[in-house]
């Protein structure tokens, strides 16, 4: 048992709140782009995997852009556990509008999840770190912290095999609403609590001082809106979409607010603000390609990978819910080539033949199974629970690494580490590259090993670079700046976020896939030769920061 002297009864309601709402997100995260390209007659929205890209780059961009927002409004005016509850609330609600297979409830959902994010996200972090600014409790914050953040992944974890399940035996339907009521599960938890951190909901009353800022932040805001207008407005595309031009030209006055604020900032400031900015702008790239597990990745899962299960694990599979039964009978299918892009008519429309699923394509003749006959399929989602199962296997092991280090006088600066993530990040490339490589560039099923072992290296990348950014605001921002600088993290990520998807959407226009995948590796590269050429000045900002606070 936990100790009540080492850690707050309210820890706990917020670790079993965020579980709930990161089991929701992540399983409506694990099946929406498959939702988005599946069939219509298979109940899906029948998009192409370009349009399906970048709905899916949008979506996630926004959902990292608006907790900005959120944690500000909450900070101000609304208050921690009001903004936890409205966007629990609606996050809830938009997972359930997913199951009405109409385009009007698919966008207003979409639009519903990102406010409630926006609203839940920065401000359920924030309640727990007040809890621990308790005398009683602050020396053990980071393990706080670190339970919290395997409560997230633990529910990331079993999400996609509850999605599987209800996907197989109701539909997507089922498996949106599954997300809903996890999420209203998650809301109830909150409320449960509520007595435990009442007394840390304290809002901060705007200063005199605060007043121009806020009306500049107002103002940077109002900016933004129009300038989205006018990107989705400007005849043809600019970066591919009208939802990537409004993204992209919303961010112009956000970064220019950015670079006001350095260009304001004193002389003891501009370092380690430059230091920050620099590592924002390098880490977009680890972002563009980590986030590809929704899009690319899952393509590859869904079409290249084989996920047949022998029969005696089936059974096994079956009861995890992850198993689907495909039979091969002939079907209406779309007509595609050797890449599994669709064949337009002279219409413009797909071609439709009557053929065996799409899954048997790239498998051997003599290796199809009977007419009749049908195979058990690992559902393509189960590959997202990857990720958050190797983050828990591995977490430990990366902190008692550097507490080894620590001792020894020999750990790593904070840039260092996302140096050597970025690095990392890179080699996981080279892992789907083996893989294009060895199955003849898609001719023969990949086996599921190769997307496994790409996950586990990118997620030694991860755990160096995402957890080391946010210390490195807390240990670099200056105390009047923190919550602006955690907001310029979380906006480095979204315009990752928004160009995984840019990237996903170029998919299908790449003949060897191999290439594809290279590409992904020569701008992680890039990434990390940039942060290696200015490694030695920006550890020079960390050590001084260091011995500041010393």
């Amino acid at each position: 048992m936990m100790s009540e002297s080492k850690y707050p009864k309210g820890l706990f309601f917020l670790v079993f709140t965020e579980f709930w709402e990161r089991f929701g997100y992540y399983l409506m995260i694990g099946i929406f782009f498959l939702y988005m390209t599946a069939d219509n007659k298979a109940g899906g929205m029948g998009w192409e995997n370009a349009t399906a890209s970048d709905i899916y780059g949008t979506f996630i961009a926004l959902a990292y852009l608006t907790p900005f927002m959120g944690g500000l409004l909450a900070d101000l005016k609304l208050g921690y556990r009001f903004s936890i509850t409205l966007g629990g609330i609606l996050m809830g609600i938009g997972y359930c509008m997913l199951a009405i297979p109409e385009k009007w409830a698919f966008y207003t959902a979409l639009a519903v999840m990102i406010v409630g994010n926006g609203f839940f996200k920065p401000n359920i972090a924030t309640l727990l770190g007040n809890l621990y600014n308790n005398p009683k409790y602050k020396h053990n914050k980071d393990t706080g912290y670190n339970i919290f953040y395997m409560g997230i992944n633990v529910g990331a974890l079993i999400c996609n095999f509850v999605a599987a399940f209800m996907r197989n035996k109701i539909g997507w339907n089922g498996a949106f609403i599954t997300a809903g009521v996890g999420m209203f599960i998650g809301v109830i938890t909150f409320w449960l609590g509520m007595k435990h951190y009442k007394h840390v909901d304290v809002r901060k009353e705007p200063k005199p001082e605060d007043k121009p800022f806020l009306i500049q932040f107002i103002k940077v805001l109002l900016v933004g809106v129009g300038f989205s207008i006018m990107g989705w407005f400007i005849p043809g595309t600019v970066f591919g979409s009208d939802s990537t031009d409004a993204f992209f030209m919303f961010c112009i006055p956000v970064i220019y607010f950015y670079a006001s604020i350095y260009k304001s900032a004193n002389a003891q400031e501009r370092k380690p603000l430059g230091t920050m900015f620099t590592i924002f702008i390098i880490v977009i790239l680890f972002w563009a390609i980590f986030k590809q597990n929704g899009t690319a990745l899952t393509t590859y899962a869904e079409s290249y990978t084989n996920r047949e299960m022998p029969a005696p694990i089936a059974p096994v599979a079956e009861f995890m819910g992850s198993s689907k039964n495909l039979q091969v009978v002939k079907q209406e299918v779309n007509v595609v080539d050797d890449q599994f892009r669709p064949i337009k008519n002279t219409e413009g429309k797909n071609k439709k033949e009557l053929g065996y699923p799409l899954y048997f394509k790239n498998i051997p003749t003599e290796h199809i199974p009977k007419e009749g006959e049908s195979v058990n399929l690992l559902n393509s989602e189960i590959f997202q629970s990857v990720n958050p199962a190797f983050v828990v296997l591995l977490t430990p092991f990366i902190i008692a690494f550097f507490a080894f280090m620590r001792r020894r006088k020999k750990e790593p600066t904070t840039a260092t580490k996302i140096t050597y993530g970025l690095l990392i990040s890179a080699l996981s490339t080279l892992v789907m590259v083996g893989a294009v490589h060895y199955t003849n560039n898609g001719a023969q099923k990949a086996s599921a090993w190769w997307l496994i072992g790409c996950y586990g290296v990118v997620t030694i990348g991860e755990l160096l670079l995402s957890p080391m950014g946010l210390s490195m605001v807390s240990k670099l921002a200056p105390v009047r700046l923190t919550a602006l600088m955690m907001g310029g993290w979380q906006l480095a990520t979204s315009i990752g976020n928004k160009l995984s998807g840019v990237l996903a959407k170029n998919w299908d226009k790449f003949d060897n896939k191999a290439n594809y995948f290279w590409l992904n590796f020569a701008l992680l590269m890039f990434a990390f030769l940039i942060m290696m050429l200015l490694l030695k000045r920006l550890n020079r900002v960390f050590k001084e920061d260091s011995a500041i606070n010393v």
